[in-house]
């Protein structure tokens, strides 16, 4: 009696141990995995399927297998730097399924026919343009980025349909926004640098330090009548231009290379003028003006239209991101990082 019990409780946690190996393998299928969720955004989800179709994800693992081989998935590196970027993408399609379905709830949802239209006749030009009309050379591309047509149809009529639903729902947030005269004008006045006949310039050196108390004791030194470009080969830390006494060339007022407090810090200085200590993200500056050159400022009435648009486009960034914020705020949303990979 004794060993028929032992035998019925090994029977059963064969079958235990079987039916939990056969989870597994099941879990491990393509289509299971293509199936496990990666997150709920208020009650509708978004699988792992539909962040491996993401054209960024595809992107990105086109990139992986290029730089890390065919086997990157066995490349520690390669393996946290994709789970790294596909929840940035998982994020920005959580931000895309609050705005569909606030499009749905707004009756903004873009017409399906108009949509296939729009979509044929992209593609129609990008095989003329591209490919001369070629069927051969558009499917070889095709063929060559993992694509068929129709997947390629498929993914782009996706993203068109984004794309139309995100400038529907944006424009219903932004529709009431007025740009007054008084605030082109007040724009104007304060960004003056932007609008000359030509870009105004300037031929800057810099000594780079880590410390505020570094700066200060460089800008001693220089008072004290210490040569600029010596002083920046003994102690500065940019490698670029100590060499050169801290030569950084001529530099245009809209080059947008620079850190802004960089930048800011050099626009205040007149020709010939030596910064006090001027704090930017790779440190501390002490800045010195060589030459600069300076254009009249076009009138108002020649840059009006342009300033306008800009306000405009600043004002509808600005409503949209607070917005989508508000939703996002509002939203019930549950990730499950462990499918992402």
């Amino acid at each position: 009696m004794k060993n028929i019990k032992r035998l019925a409780t090994a029977m059963c946690i064969m079958t235990f141990m079987f039916s939990i190996a056969g989870c597994n393998m099941i879990e491990k299928t393509p289509e299971a995995i293509a199936n496990s969720t990666v997150a709920v955004v208020n009650g509708e989800k978004i699988t792992r399927g539909d962040l491996d179709k993401n054209p960024y994800t595809m992107q990105l693992l086109s990139q992986a297998k290029q730089q890390y081989g065919e086997d990157y998935e066995k490349n520690e590196e390669a393996v946290n730097t994709i789970k790294s970027q596909k929840e940035q993408i998982l994020e920005d399609m959580i931000t895309n399924k609050i705005i569909e379905q606030k499009a749905k709830e707004l009756k903004l949802l873009p017409d399906e026919k108009k949509l296939k239209t729009d979509m044929n006749n992209q593609i129609a030009q990008i095989k003329k343009q591209q490919f001369g009309n070629s069927t051969e050379q558009f499917d070889a591309a095709l063929k060559a980025q993992g694509f068929t047509e129709d997947s390629f149809k498929s993914m782009y009529l996706s993203q068109l349909r984004e794309q139309q639903m995100q400038q529907k729902v944006s424009d219903s947030i932004t529709k009431n926004i007025k740009i007054t005269d008084k605030q082109i004008e007040d724009y104007y006045k304060a960004n003056q640098d932007k609008y000359t006949e030509l870009p105004n310039k300037m031929h800057l050196a810099h000594i780079l330090v880590k410390t505020k108390a570094e700066a200060e004791k460089v800008k001693t030194r220089l008072d004290k009548g210490e040569d600029f470009s010596k002083v920046a080969k003994e102690v500065s830390q940019d490698t670029a231009t100590k060499n050169k006494g801290g030569d950084l060339g001529t530099i245009k007022y809209d080059d947008s290379q620079y850190d802004a407090q960089f930048m800011a810090g050099a626009k205040a200085l007149k020709g010939g003028e030596i910064s006090d200590p001027v704090q930017s993200s790779f440190g501390y500056h002490i800045i010195k003006c060589i030459d600069k050159v300076k254009y009249p400022v076009k009138p108002l009435s020649k840059v009006k239209d342009e300033i306008k648009k800009q306000l405009e486009s600043d004002q509808k960034s600005k409503l949209v991101s607070q917005k989508l914020q508000q939703w996002k705020n509002a939203a019930s949303i549950t990730k499950k990082e462990k499918n992402i990979m």
